[in-house]
């Protein structure tokens, strides 16, 4: 019986076909790798100033520059996260306070913040401030508020800076103001924000 011989030489014209996918493949996986990657800002020292202070009496007014925030430019959902311990005031007694009595720290360690830029692009972005709505959920003393402001946001080579500012009130987390301070604390808190983000 005659033997078919077999061709053990792969067809050359099939072999470069092949090679040109693997490549092709390669080199797209690998742009969306770093894509991916570019799409990722963070700052994990950013600043949060809270004030509630009265005219007449001592300022209530603390800082915290711990505060960690990232931001995806790709779905433009941002979000941060600061503990509650990180805020520094003048008044060691009234940072003690603020830690055990109202914010009860050692129960609600940290706040935290989830939402999204609204019409944000970062090809658009530049040295100059340009206004960006953010809406999102902050939690803060196990309550949660929904959130809607407006930032102002520049990009500084690979640096995109976030400011603003929103207002909330003891109420809206529960906590308790004895009787005996109320006067000495504004009815409305004013938090200011300060990130520069880079990519991660």
């Amino acid at each position: 019986m005659a033997h078919q011989k077999i061709n053990s030489n792969p067809n050359p014209t099939i072999m470069k076909k092949s090679a040109f996918i693997l490549a092709l493949t390669l080199l797209v996986f690998g742009i969306s790798v770093q894509k991916i990657q570019a799409q990722k800002y963070i700052d994990r020292n950013g600043t949060l100033i809270f004030e509630a202070s009265e005219e007449l009496f001592e300022p209530v007014k603390a800082t915290n520059e711990a505060v960690t925030m990232l931001l995806d430019t790709n779905t433009n959902e941002i979000a941060a996260l600061a503990l509650m311990k990180g805020f520094r005031f003048k008044n060691s007694l009234m940072e003690e306070h603020f830690n055990e009595n109202y914010i009860e720290s050692e129960t609600y360690p940290k706040a935290t913040f989830k939402g999204k830029l609204l019409d944000f692009d970062t090809s658009n972005l530049s040295t100059e401030n340009t206004e960006i709505i953010v809406e999102g959920i902050l939690k803060l003393h196990g309550k949660e508020k929904e959130i809607r402001t407006p930032l102002t946001v520049k990009k500084y080579e690979d640096i995109i800076w976030i400011t603003g500012s929103f207002k909330v009130t003891p109420q809206d987390f529960d906590i308790s103001i004895p009787k005996i301070v109320q006067n000495k604390i504004a009815k409305q808190i004013i938090i200011d924000l300060e990130f520069k983000l880079s990519k991660k």
